[in-house]
Protein backbone atom coordinates (compact mmCIF):
# COMPACT_ATOMS: atom_id res chain seq x y z
CA UNK A 1 0.00 0.00 0.00
CA UNK A 2 3.11 2.30 0.10
CA UNK A 3 3.23 4.93 -2.50
CA UNK A 4 -0.60 4.34 -3.58
CA UNK A 5 -4.06 6.77 -2.69
CA UNK A 6 -5.18 5.02 0.59
CA UNK A 7 -8.46 5.79 2.42
CA UNK A 8 -7.60 4.89 6.22
CA UNK A 9 -9.38 4.38 9.36
CA UNK A 10 -7.48 4.67 13.07
CA UNK A 11 -9.01 3.70 16.11
CA UNK A 12 -8.40 4.43 19.46
CA UNK A 13 -9.44 0.70 20.52
CA UNK A 14 -12.60 -1.74 19.29
CA UNK A 15 -15.79 0.70 18.77
CA UNK A 16 -13.46 3.83 20.46
CA UNK A 17 -12.88 6.81 18.68
CA UNK A 18 -12.41 6.72 14.88
CA UNK A 19 -10.27 9.04 12.78
CA UNK A 20 -10.66 8.84 8.70
CA UNK A 21 -8.26 10.21 6.57
CA UNK A 22 -6.53 9.74 2.98
CA UNK A 23 -2.81 9.52 2.21
CA UNK A 24 -0.25 8.75 -0.67
CA UNK A 25 1.85 7.24 1.68
CA UNK A 26 0.04 4.83 4.28
CA UNK A 27 3.67 3.97 5.68
CA UNK A 28 5.01 7.23 6.44
CA UNK A 29 1.67 8.63 7.70
CA UNK A 30 0.84 5.45 9.81
CA UNK A 31 4.66 6.60 11.46
CA UNK A 32 3.99 10.04 12.10
CA UNK A 33 0.24 9.32 13.72
CA UNK A 34 1.82 6.97 16.17
CA UNK A 35 5.09 9.04 16.52
CA UNK A 36 2.81 12.32 17.97
CA UNK A 37 4.39 14.18 14.38
CA UNK A 38 0.81 15.01 13.39
CA UNK A 39 -0.74 17.51 15.92
CA UNK A 40 -4.35 17.29 16.24
CA UNK A 41 -6.89 14.93 17.18
CA UNK A 42 -5.32 12.11 16.84
CA UNK A 43 -2.53 12.97 18.97
CA UNK A 44 -5.10 14.52 21.36
CA UNK A 45 -7.38 11.55 22.10
CA UNK A 46 -4.78 8.41 21.10
CA UNK A 47 -6.26 7.30 17.63
CA UNK A 48 -3.57 5.21 16.43
CA UNK A 49 -4.70 1.40 15.50
CA UNK A 50 -5.11 1.03 11.79
CA UNK A 51 -8.19 -0.76 11.87
CA UNK A 52 -9.32 -0.29 8.12
CA UNK A 53 -7.36 0.71 5.14
CA UNK A 54 -8.80 0.86 1.47
CA UNK A 55 -6.47 1.35 -1.31
CA UNK A 56 -7.39 3.67 -4.62
CA UNK A 57 -6.16 4.05 -8.21
CA UNK A 58 -6.24 7.79 -7.82
CA UNK A 59 -6.24 10.71 -4.99
CA UNK A 60 -9.10 11.97 -6.30
CA UNK A 61 -10.59 8.99 -5.79
CA UNK A 62 -9.51 8.26 -2.28
CA UNK A 63 -10.25 11.87 -1.01
CA UNK A 64 -14.42 11.66 -2.46
CA UNK A 65 -14.25 7.98 -0.87
CA UNK A 66 -13.16 10.23 2.74
CA UNK A 67 -15.43 12.43 1.89
CA UNK A 68 -18.47 10.11 1.77
CA UNK A 69 -16.80 7.91 4.46
CA UNK A 70 -16.44 10.80 6.86
CA UNK A 71 -20.52 11.78 6.19
CA UNK A 72 -21.47 8.69 7.42
CA UNK A 73 -23.49 6.98 10.28
CA UNK A 74 -20.99 5.81 12.98
CA UNK A 75 -23.07 2.22 12.35
CA UNK A 76 -21.77 2.50 9.12
CA UNK A 77 -18.24 2.94 9.28
CA UNK A 78 -18.45 0.36 12.42
CA UNK A 79 -19.93 -2.21 9.84
CA UNK A 80 -18.01 -0.83 7.03
CA UNK A 81 -14.67 -1.96 9.43
CA UNK A 82 -16.07 -4.74 10.68
CA UNK A 83 -16.66 -6.32 7.41
CA UNK A 84 -12.82 -5.98 7.02
CA UNK A 85 -11.62 -6.75 9.83
CA UNK A 86 -14.23 -8.01 12.68
CA UNK A 87 -11.27 -8.75 15.11
CA UNK A 88 -10.03 -5.01 15.15
CA UNK A 89 -6.61 -6.24 14.59
CA UNK A 90 -4.02 -3.31 14.53
CA UNK A 91 -3.37 -4.05 10.59
CA UNK A 92 -0.52 -2.01 10.74
CA UNK A 93 1.16 -4.92 12.77
CA UNK A 94 1.41 -6.49 9.30
CA UNK A 95 2.22 -3.51 6.95
CA UNK A 96 4.93 -2.11 9.11
CA UNK A 97 6.35 -5.41 10.31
Amino acid sequence: MERQPVVYILASKRNGTLYIGVTGNLTQRLWQHRNGEVPGFTKKYGVHLLVYAEPHETMEAAITREKQIKDWKRAWKLRLIESANPQWRDLADELLG
